[in-house]
């Protein structure tokens, strides 16, 4: 599952990081350059362009729900 995703400032980065830490599933950020990150890391994260809206990819619709969610 794929959920297009603004990122306006740093601080949802980290509101997102630590809302896919509280998930049992994997879920990827990736940028519209093609970078992926590791939603559970945050130095992953930062290394990633939020200038244009993110994919949010994870398995589970639940745990995707979730981190929208903190995110919103």
């Amino acid at each position: 599952m794929v959920k297009q995703v603004t990122i306006k400032d740093l601080s949802l980065v980290k509101q997102l990081a630590f809302a896919a830490r509280c998930c049992k599933n994997g879920i990827d950020i990736q940028d519209q350059a093609g970078a992926i990150a590791d939603a559970k890391s945050i130095l992953g994260l930062m290394r990633l362009d939020y200038s244009r809206p993110v994919n949010v990819v994870c398995e589970n619709a639940q745990d995707l729900e979730r981190v929208i969610k903190a995110i919103s």
